[in-house]
């Protein structure tokens, strides 16, 4: 895939899951995997300042040992992350550059747009700091990631039509999900002419464990291959990607995936084939029918994060992975201001505006045992 200035595999290395000793970062086993990436011809690596320890893990692992034009290095602002001034902000930057060494950025990102985030970045005129970053040679490209609705994405690359591409989490069971609406974003992108980073293939790891029926659908088309094959392949199939990030914590991993996307041409009409039918047997799991029109929220007296429960609730039936749906439930709903599911009074507004007709009241309280949850 040719990645602006030059020709590169699909396989990104996304930093945020390196391998670790206690609680530091495993410095020598990223060597081994960075040298075993490198060895393969992939290129791409993908860091932020928000990933403790990462970016200088990558400068020991990799800027310190391989020439700089050899590789793709690409990190994150977050200027919603304790920043009160644009000074705040660009200081990240700095901070970014000390800590990987790079000298400078092939891809810099505002990192992650979306709902309460994206004014920070307008507030503090980072969109205008990139681009004089970039008339200075501190940053090749920049973009940004997303983590929203097609409407905000339209609304971002309608505004700021000078972004040269935006990252996304895309994956093969969100998507058809109206709740999180992976396809409507990735078209969103395709019709500003944007090419695409792909994060989250694997759906932080889910997809390389998924549900048993699933499972069995892609092992018994090719058993010679890994069910987390099935992931990447379908993100790197889609038109207009540039590279799609896999957030390796070992070697086997780093193997696994080099096996399969080294020779990487596309995926066979009978392949697709295969996804479509792994995809079937997931929608075939019950779930509560939530697409996150949120009425629910705007009459809820007691603001409780209606929505967000209802979907760690989902990833918890589907992958059984509890640490995981209340992962998703710290971030949905109290990441974003909204009370737990135990605090629900039972009042039933919500359920009369609910278009699902969901019985709302009797899964919040089934979740709130779930999850163990307490006034």
């Amino acid at each position: 895939m040719l990645f602006f200035e030059k020709e590169i595999k699909k396989l990104g290395f996304g930093l945020m899951r390196l391998p670790k000793q206690g609680d530091q970062i495993d410095v020598e086993q990223v060597k081994a995997m960075v040298d075993k990436f490198m060895a393969g011809g992939f290129t791409y690596f993908d860091t932020a300042w928000a990933y403790p320890g990462s970016e200088d893990a990558i400068r020991q692992a990799l800027v310190e040992r391989y020439p700089r034009e050899s590789f793709q290095l690409a990190t994150k602002n977050a200027a919603w992350i304790k920043c009160k001034t644009r000074e705040d902000a660009v200081q990240q930057f700095e901070t970014s550059l000390k800590q990987t060494g790079a000298g400078y950025f092939d891809n810099y990102l505002l990192h992650n747009l979306g709902e309460m985030r994206t004014h920070f970045f307008d507030d503090f005129s980072m969109w205008d700091f990139v681009k004089d970053k970039k008339a200075e040679g501190k940053i090749k490209h920049y973009g940004f990631s997303f983590h929203s609705t097609p409407e905000e994405l339209d609304e971002i690359l309608t505004a700021h039509p000078d972004a040269e591409f935006v990252q996304l989490q895309i994956n093969y069971a969100d998507w058809e999900n109206p709740a999180i609406q992976s396809r409507g974003v990735y078209e969103v992108a395709r019709k500003h002419g944007k090419p695409v980073i792909i994060m989250e293939p694997l759906k932080g790891g889910l997809l390389a464990n998924p549900p048993a029926a699933v499972a069995n659908v892609l092992k018994e088309s090719n058993p010679a291959v890994s069910v987390a094959s099935w992931g990447i392949r379908f993100a790197a199939n889609l038109e207009g990607v540039l590279v799609v990030l896999s957030g390796m914590s070992d070697l086997q991993q780093m193997e696994d995936n080099i096996s399969y996307m080294k020779d990487f041409t596309g995926l066979t009409a009978a392949q697709s084939a295969v996804i479509e039918k792994a995809r079937e047997e997931l929608n075939r799991i019950p779930l509560i029918p939530c697409t996150t029109c949120n009425y629910c929220a705007k009459v809820c007296p007691m603001e409780i994060g209606i929505s967000g429960t209802f979907t760690a609730k989902n990833i918890y039936t589907l992958y059984g992975n509890k640490a995981m749906a209340l992962h998703q439930e710290g971030w949905l709903v109290g990441g974003h201001g909204r009370k737990q599911a135990i605090n629900c009074i039972q009042c039933g507004a919500c359920e009369g505006v609910c278009p699902q007709h969901i019985k709302i009241r009797e899964n919040l309280a089934e979740i709130a045992e779930l999850f163990e949850q307490k006034a």
